[in-house]
């Protein structure tokens, strides 16, 4: 069992632990926050835990993995001190503001023999891999792909706040929280895009509430709809020389439908797991364990190529985080 540590004590993280321990690979041993008072409340439900207020005890302590969840601009110092301390780091999405900190973290883990991982869960979905293997006889002629759901903080944001989700010192906004999922989907299903661009409803901090991109392939293009101001019920849609499939979502896949150009439609055999995220709890699990180097680094290299889309969609948008400087553009 892989002893398990956490950073962050927002609701994602008690939902990773619970996928983790449905995948039967890991047992919850530690949670940090910077609030002894904060750590208690989080872990009031669990057994056998210990709390820190203090980082490097954290770390010091017998753990194998952490899993980061703190606010999106933190997670790469975090990363850096979990990477050093020796421990393996699961951050979730966003893993870095820039692409070249997702870079810096490669070499440092690779230095310090540890495993990264960016939790975008939607990227381990088994049912991916039935699409793809559905689609292997079709030429793609496009698709759109929608994630948009209004954010519970928008109360606040309304009220004149500033939550950490709509703030640029915390690299937030909808293309960095949601977005990062269908643009992932598109990485999985077609490989990385020649291109891509982004408009969007913006604050006056430069953070965007919704917007609409591209991802730009040689011979198709790929719609993407993301926002933390509205919902969409809209399907995700790949149009091909033979016809329309039609997901449900993007992530955590229930149903794809195929309609071909005469109205047939075919189901495809598509099996949702127990948890929204327990397909990457597992994932992580078995490269930790198998050591499989090959898998792993197509996993890192997608990682960095969807940062790099990500930056140059908010280079297109004009959305700026604290941590950006402007003498750093990518090479």
């Amino acid at each position: 069992m892989l002893k398990l540590g956490i950073i962050g004590t927002g609701q994602i993280s008690h939902e990773f632990i619970e996928a983790a321990k449905l995948s039967g690979h890991y047992e919850l041993h530690a949670v940090y926050s910077r609030s002894l008072a904060t750590a208690q409340a989080f872990a009031q439900d669990y057994q056998n835990v210990e709390l820190f207020c203090d980082l490097t005890d954290f770390l010091n302590s017998a753990l194998d993995v952490v899993y980061i969840a703190s606010p999106n601009s933190l997670h790469f110092e975090q990363a850096k001190q979990v990477i050093l301390a020796g421990k393996h780091a699961i951050i979730e999405k966003p893993a870095v503001s820039r692409p070249e900190q997702w870079q810096e973290l490669i070499d440092l883990s690779i230095k310090h023999k540890v495993f990264i991982f960016e939790a975008a869960r939607n990227y381990h979905e088994v049912a991916f891999d039935s699409i793809r293997q559905f689609l292997e006889d079709k030429t793609i002629w496009g698709a759109h792909f929608t994630f948009a759901k209004y954010s519970s903080k928008m109360k606040a944001l309304l009220s004149g706040e500033e939550p950490n989700v709509f703030s640029a010192r915390f690299s937030g906004g909808a293309l960095m929280d949601l977005g990062i999922y269908p643009i992932y989907a598109a990485h999985t299903l077609f490989g990385a895009p020649k291109a891509a661009n982004y408009k969007a409803h913006q604050l006056e901090n430069t953070i965007d509430l919704n917007g609409h991109g591209s991802l730009i392939y040689p011979n198709f293009q790929v719609g993407i709809l993301t926002g933390k101001n509205i919902n969409s019920h809209l399907p995700s849609e790949i149009y091909t020389d033979q016809g329309t499939l039609t997901l449900n979502s993007i992530e955590f896949i229930k149903s794809a439908v195929f309609c071909s150009l005469d109205g047939e439609e075919t189901i495809l055999p598509i099996q949702p797991a127990q948890h929204p995220m327990l397909e990457e709890a597992q994932a992580f699990a078995h490269i930790l364990s198998s050591k499989n180097q090959l898998l792993y680094e197509k996993w890192l290299d997608t990682a960095k190529n969807v940062h790099e889309n990500l930056f140059a969609m908010r280079q297109d948008a004009g959305i700026r985080f604290e941590v950006d400087d402007d003498k750093k553009t990518l090479s």
